[in-house]
């Protein structure tokens, strides 16, 4: 009873359309770790009133709640979750670890920076739009072009013809990470068809048993603006 209790207690605060979030709960679900799932509603600003903003100040999510452990960052989630049930996706080898710290970080402070807050965010949300026409159209072509740059070097790099993840030849957390952060293109309907590599990748990762479920809301919103009118490229 008491290791019932122990894995209860934590908490995940989440949306389901949140790139961030996703990963989150794609772990969890594949896992089957015990949590208790509250829904922050993005869309009315819930984030940034009391109490979740007393409980996590920056005003985003994910953040879980275990005991008296409180954390903010997605990739520091799945570390944590993932040393909690001591699972093989975050390898105890020293030097395989390090690779998928490495490849999480990539995608945290190069790819997502660009991919998101450049080309897909200021098209898709409109406290992220720029002020002006001019301005709007300036930040979409840099975030276009660097986009291309960061595909390319994930398909050709980070992935390459022969490995079928991220770290090689099995399925870490950087996959569960980068898959979410990537798919946010299929929102804007980014062509990936240049990307062979990338388009392979997200197919082996988008076969775990509990992606259709746990992207059953963040598909929703990909079909509530296919008649958007978006500048993927």
């Amino acid at each position: 009873m008491a290791r019932e209790r122990e894995e209860i207690a934590v908490k995940l605060y989440m949306h389901p359309v949140s790139m961030t979030s996703r990963p989150v709960r794609l772990f969890i679900a594949e896992n089957k770790i015990p949590v208790d799932e509250v829904t922050v509603d993005l869309f009315t600003g819930e984030q940034y009133k009391p109490p979740y903003s007393q409980l996590n100040p920056n005003g985003l999510v994910p953040m879980i709640e275990d005991g008296d452990l409180r954390l903010t960052e997605s990739s520091a989630i799945l570390k944590y979750l993932a040393d909690k049930i001591g699972s093989p996706a975050y390898p105890k080898d020293l030097k395989q670890r390090a690779k998928v710290n490495e490849a999480m970080d990539w995608l945290n402070t190069n790819f997502y920076r660009e991919w998101a807050y450049n080309l897909c965010y200021p098209q898709l949300f409109p406290h992220l739009k720029r002020r002006s026409e001019e301005a709007q159209a300036a930040t979409i072509e840099f975030g276009q072009q660097n986009a291309k740059r960061w595909l390319q070097i994930l398909n050709d790099h980070w992935i390459g013809p022969n490995k079928p993840y991220l770290c090689g030849d099995q399925i870490t957390i950087a996959d569960f990470f980068g898959a979410a952060l990537v798919t946010l293109g299929e929102v804007i309907r980014y062509d990936f068809s240049a990307y062979p590599n990338v388009q392979r990748w997200l197919n082996n990762v988008k076969k775990l048993p509990s992606w259709p479920k746990v992207n059953e809301v963040f598909y929703g919103l990909v079909e509530s603006v296919k008649e958007q009118p978006f500048h993927p490229i």
